[in-house]
């Protein structure tokens, strides 16, 4: 699989200052929706794509193209657009990413946190990350969400620049965890494990993952969940898990199985978030 090329961005530009252009995007999104603020973002990984539709009405829809710094959807089952959505009736708004930039995608980190801390910029004190994951655990099926209780990042890269110190001890909310709980008892914890991707992890990597304590591979969410930290926010993680790993079962992996997967645990998946959402 070939890395796709990267686009013109002004992250990328000598001098740039990340920070900058996150409040500039988030100004950008202001005047797009017509409220100064959001409450809390929500990044739709694969799976999760219904979510929206389920919080609430649709009150605004951004190209991400129209946004500075975003970039089209780059993987087949993403939705290349952001939307603020209603939360309810609460008079809260979401602001819901239908994408991420990936790091395979070779854009840089400061892109691919570059949702997060536009998030932050925009008035959000809360963030969901969500993504499409293989399972290590051969009772988790396809089909079954995971709230994220740790990671392990194996990209090595961070999304820190310079001595910056951050605590990431509780990373993934408690609080939030225990609210995501109330919603779904039957909701199981576990601790993703980033590769760099966009290859497949090999049964060898998946089996030092397990070693290292993980329980879900994937390639997103880490390098987020640090800018998130470090910007503030309070981070509720769940994944779906599309397919076994590597070697956990026999099938080859594709990405045709985890959009498949995606597509059966949609609507589930969608209510399941929306809920969590309006507790949060």
């Amino acid at each position: 699989m070939s890395e796709p090329t990267p686009t013109a961005n002004p992250l990328d530009a000598p001098g740039a200052a990340p920070f900058a252009i996150a409040a500039d995007a988030a100004a950008v999104i202001a005047e797009c929706t017509g409220v100064p603020s959001h409450d809390i973002a929500l990044v739709l990984g694969s799976g999760w794509g219904e979510t929206a539709d389920r919080i609430g009405e649709t009150l605004a829809t951004i190209e991400n193209t129209e946004v500075p710094g975003f970039a089209k959807a780059a993987v087949a089952g993403h939705s290349g657009t952001m939307r603020s959505v209603a939360i309810g009736d609460t008079g809260r708004r979401a602001l819901v990413y239908g994408t991420r930039t990936h790091f395979y995608e070779g854009r840089g980190v400061r892109a691919v946190v570059h949702g997060v801390r536009t998030a932050a910029a925009a008035g959000c004190r809360a963030i969901v990350l969500t993504n499409g994951c293989g399972g290590l655990r051969p009772e988790w099926a396809p089909g079954t969400p995971v709230l994220i209780s740790d990671h392990l990042n194996l990209t090595a890269a961070s999304p820190l620049e310079g001595a910056t110190f951050v605590d990431l001890t509780d990373l993934y909310s408690p609080r939030l965890r225990a609210l995501a709980k109330q919603v779904d008892a039957s909701l199981e914890e576990g601790v993703y494990v980033q590769f760099r991707g966009p290859q497949y992890e090999t049964p060898a990597e998946v089996r030092m993952a397990k070693i290292l304590g993980g329980d879900l591979v994937g390639m997103s969410t880490t390098l987020e969940a640090i800018a998130a930290r470090q910007a503030g926010l309070e981070i509720l993680g769940i994944s779906l898990v599309t397919n076994a790993a590597a070697g956990i079962s026999e099938t080859p992996l594709s990405h045709a199985e985890v959009v498949e997967a995606g597509q059966a645990a949609a609507a589930r998946c969608g209510d399941l978030l929306a809920r969590i959402v309006t507790t949060i």
